[in-house]
């Protein structure tokens, strides 16, 4: 009976990514001309008060997100794809040391890797499988016969056609790949990974944000923290 693989999911975005690919791409898209040059004055109080620390991150994100979709509606997918290989490119290399390494830690022990992140699936494509990763999860966008952006969010699983939470995304692939869990890792930012963390054995929660933090502090989960050149372990 051949032996089956572990497995290790990672969200992207602050988490192996040193920023959001979203707000990566939309910016690459007003600098292409893609997008006019009045968009980032749609999310840019938002950004200030995140940058001032006078609002949450959670805003700004949802302002880059309504903004996003506002502006693709009718531009084409070739385009933007065009635009998302250019900021995997550009952006490949920018990612935290301790989840790099972790990375290819699993990779070099045969872990089935996954990559989930809320940006489009497109561009987390582009990023995620220069990583080394096995499967990978990002929104999927409505496009028209004419290849064109309806403006809408259609699913994260592209072959269940909707949309299911990270955690059910893991169970499905635990099943469909003929993976474990014993010994699995999971590694997430925010409190929209804890139901793929409370399913691992290892679960890591790096630069949490305040609900993760309060969570994985009762449960009693590890807490890494990377700042400049230095890792914290808490």
């Amino acid at each position: 009976m051949q032996k089956k693989r572990r497995v290790g999911i990672f969200d992207i975005d602050g988490t192996l990514f040193r920023s959001s690919l979203l707000i990566e791409l939309t910016d690459a898209l007003v600098q292409e001309g893609v997008f006019p040059p009045r968009t980032g004055k749609l999310y840019s109080r938002a950004a200030r008060n995140w940058l001032d620390r006078r609002g949450p991150y959670e805003d700004y994100i949802e302002a880059v997100v309504s903004t996003f979709l506002r502006e693709v509606k009718g531009k084409k997918y070739d385009r933007l794809l065009g635009v998302a290989e250019k900021v995997a490119a550009f952006h490949g290399q920018e990612v935290y040391r301790y989840t790099r390494e972790l990375v290819r830690k699993l990779k070099r022990e045969n872990y089935y890797l996954l990559a989930i992140s809320h940006s489009p699936q497109f561009l987390v494509k582009e990023f995620a499988k220069k990583l080394g990763f096995n499967k990978i999860y990002g929104h999927i966008y409505g496009v028209d016969k004419g290849k064109k952006f309806t403006g809408k969010v259609l699913y994260l699983d592209l072959e269940l056609k909707k949309s299911v939470d990270k955690a059910s995304l893991l169970r499905r692939a635990i099943k469909r790949e003929g993976l474990t869990l014993q010994d699995s890792f999971g590694v997430g930012d925010t409190e929209s990974d804890i139901g793929f963390l409370k399913q691992v054995s290892n679960p890591i929660c790096f630069n949490p944000n305040k609900k993760l933090y309060k969570y994985a502090k009762r449960l009693g989960w590890k807490i890494v923290v990377e700042r400049k050149d230095v890792i914290y372990h808490l």
